[in-house]
């Protein structure tokens, strides 16, 4: 009863029936459209979020969050900096040593270039998630001197081993014998086989000891780098700035976000193309409302014309059309919004029950390392598709209202 006469009229007009059911039926086509689309712009954009999830996760259980590296390409007191990195910046959880470089693999005839990366177990457990994807043997079986290698489960395909089976690494450094100089062999064996899930990984990566890849690579007592550990992987470009600035010397610091940053960038075009693309379909259901509350202005023209000879200013004629049109676009934003929330967070029961339905599998495991269909709902792109939706709505209601707001009386009731 303290509504205001123009909001009141206009929720009065959204429940009474139509004498026209074409424009309940408009009304109805305008509703569901905006349902679908809100729908539909949720689910997809928590899918593609999950997929993102999904990568960043399988690389980080590689990559570390941050790396320090000598200029000159070997850091010698990398205990020293080490302990002042994770003395000095309560952001670093811990730091591990690594020596990475590349070389041939041979083993039965076959042979591979892959990526060797020198690491403590121990101190790698901290800063990567390896040991998670072991699928044979343990990382522990890396041993200084033991000339063990963990290879990754294409590489070993590719060379065509198993736990055990020898594997001759050749390390691109030369040794000067007096036969001449040729590139330097080492004999590993096979303690084990990961699986990330990403072909660049599991194709081209091996790991060793520590102190076996110093022998390999002749690195002395220098190592390639630090890798870090962050508490938020989302802030390593800051803390990697931070902690450039705090050491004493020159180093390298960079992060996970520069080195696979056309990876990321990629993945970030795609998600703003794909709302760009669904929020057309938005769009589209909420310029429908256009064309119901023009017909409902026609079907009301007398209405109107007795509103405005009882004193009701053009303004709040206006209005009255804003609200009837915000209502029916409310609505449909509402049930589109409770639709595409429980879809995004059903996704892992719904795919699944319409590959059943229709025999196809969408995601094969034999083609895809990602088999099955992730999600990731989050509370800002729920807010930002149904304020953009929101506000469609009622630049759609903007022509009609204006057009409501012209009526004259005289004309309107001339023939009546």
């Amino acid at each position: 009863m303290f509504k205001p006469l123009s909001v009141a009229i206009g929720l009065r007009y959204t429940r009474a029936k139509r004498r026209n059911h074409f424009i309940s039926f408009i009304s109805v086509v305008s509703m569901i459209g905006l349902v679908l689309g809100v729908t539909a712009l949720i689910t997809v954009l928590s899918v593609m979020n999950g997929f993102e999830r999904e990568l960043r996760e399988r690389i980080l259980g590689m990559a570390s969050h941050a790396t320090i590296q000598a200029l000159d390409g070997s850091l010698r007191e990398w205990e020293t900096v080490r302990q002042q990195v994770e003395a000095a910046d309560p952001r670093v959880l811990a730091a591990a040593p690594y020596v990475s470089g590349e070389a041939m693999l041979s083993a039965f005839g076959n042979i591979s270039g892959g990526l060797i990366r020198g690491i403590d177990p121990a101190l790698e457990r901290r800063v990567a998630r390896i040991g998670e994807h072991m699928i044979r043997g343990e990382l522990e079986a890396l041993e200084a001197g033991e000339f063990r290698i963990v290879l990754g489960v294409e590489l070993a395909a590719q060379l065509g081993v198993r736990i055990g089976d020898p594997v001759v690494l050749m390390a691109p450094q030369a040794a000067v014998t007096p036969a001449g100089v040729l590139p330097r062999m080492r004999r590993f064996e096979v303690a084990g086989l990961f699986e990330v899930g990403m072909y660049e990984f599991d194709r081209g990566t091996a790991f060793i000891h520590l102190d076996d890849a110093r022998a390999v690579f002749q690195t002395g007592e220098g190592v390639t780098g630090l890798r870090l550990h962050l508490d938020d992987l989302m802030q390593a470009g800051v803390v990697s700035r931070d902690i450039a600035r705090s050491l004493d010397g020159m180093f390298r610091v960079a992060d996970w976000t520069q080195q696979h940053a056309n990876l990321f960038r990629a993945i970030q075009m795609e998600k703003v193309v794909m709302f760009i693309i669904l929020s057309l379909i938005v769009a589209v259901a909420a310029f429908n409302i256009v064309s119901t509350l023009v017909m409902l202005v026609t079907d009301k023209q007398s209405d109107i014309a007795i509103l405005r000879t009882l004193g009701l200013k053009p303004s709040s004629v206006m209005l009255v059309f804003i609200v009837q049109g915000a209502v029916i676009g409310l609505v449909g934003i509402v049930l589109g919004v409770i639709g595409g929330v429980s879809l995004a967070l059903n996704i892992d029961v719904v795919v699944p029950l319409i590959e059943r339905i229709t025999g196809t599998q969408f995601l094969a495991a034999d083609v895809y390392y990602i088999s099955d269909l992730p999600s990731e709902l989050r509370v800002e792109d729920v807010i930002r598709i149904s304020g953009l939706a929101f506000v469609l709505t009622l630049l759609a209601t903007l022509f009609p209202a204006w057009r409501a707001a012209r009526t004259r009386p005289a004309e309107a009731l001339r023939y009546e």
